[in-house]
């Protein structure tokens, strides 16, 4: 598959608090076909750890 699936964009950024919930839209991008784009970022808002994650198509990279 050359485009990613229902019109999502090539390249997202996934955000939210540290928990299970993130992990798992982390992992169903991953099972779409999405690769990690570098490491996680991570702060502090004064009560949740907040993490982003860059995913790519791996057809988009080499554009």
């Amino acid at each position: 598959m050359s485009q990613p699936p229902d019109g999502l964009p090539a390249y997202r950024v996934l955000t939210g608090p540290d928990d299970a919930a993130f992990c798992r839209r982390v992992s169903e991008a991953l099972a779409l076909g999405y690769r990690l784009h570098e490491g996680p970022a991570l702060t502090f808002n004064g009560e949740n750890v907040i993490v982003a994650q860059a995913v790519l198509w791996p057809e988009a990279g080499t554009r």
